[in-house]
């Protein structure tokens, strides 16, 4: 699965080293310069884990921070920040940070946290049930009414940012971006692939699964 990171940190030559490194990692990242450009990109795109910088112009982390679980925004957030002492990390928790690393840091310790913040935002356990549809992300077996299904590559990383997501609906964007990441492909791959993926799960079944919200994007429900 793809990590997509929104760094939001006013040291530009910071940001440049921490996102050469992410990507050498496999993470991709954006980034935003100031907090009030970091709430517009979080409001509009969809990310993985957040990383903010407490102390910035404009609007500082903690109040973005705040802001994001106001609207309901469950993004998990780590904090970086210069301060180390409990009470300042007390106060980024109290508006909704998941963790706090202080600089400076070491890159594998900054790796090592986002994957396990992207992995609680997914609920990442290996096994779903959802509506009869069985799916094993770790072993890559599917089955509905005891009947084993074959998904291609990306039918699988489809399948499950749809399924992770449920009930919720997901825009073409967010599904493009989580399954492609920055490269995204030509504009009737994704026709393709979920044409083919709802072959699998839905041809011979009389309750569809994977619908077409118009206007809005793709869900996974019955």
């Amino acid at each position: 699965m793809i990590v997509h990171v929104l760094l939001v940190e006013d040291d530009l030559d910071l940001a440049t080293t921490v996102i050469d490194y992410l990507e050498l990692e496999g993470i991709t990242c954006d980034h935003a310069a100031n907090g009030i450009a970091g709430l517009q990109l979080i409001n509009t795109h969809h990310f993985d884990v957040m990383i903010l910088d407490v102390n910035m112009p404009r609007m500082d982390g903690l109040t973005v921070c705040r802001k994001m679980r106001e609207q309901g925004n469950n993004t998990p957030i780590l904090m970086l920040t210069a301060r180390d002492t409990l009470d300042d990390k007390l106060a980024g928790f109290a508006v909704g940070s998941d963790d706090y690393l202080v600089k400076p840091f070491e890159m594998r310790e900054l790796i090592a946290r986002i994957h396990v913040l992207a992995n609680r935002r997914s609920g990442q356990t290996n096994l779903l049930s959802l509506f009869g549809l069985d799916a094993d992300f770790g072993a890559k077996t599917l089955k509905r009414q005891q009947r084993t299904l074959q998904l291609s590559p990306t039918g699988w990383k489809i399948l499950e940012v749809l399924m992770r997501k449920s009930p919720e609906v997901v825009s073409k964007k967010q599904l493009l971006q989580s399954v492609w990441g920055h490269e995204l492909p030509d504009s009737d791959s994704l026709k393709v692939h979920l044409f083919k993926l709802r072959q699998q799960v839905d041809t011979i079944n009389e309750i569809k699964l994977i619908h077409t919200v118009a206007g809005q994007g793709f869900v996974f429900r019955a």
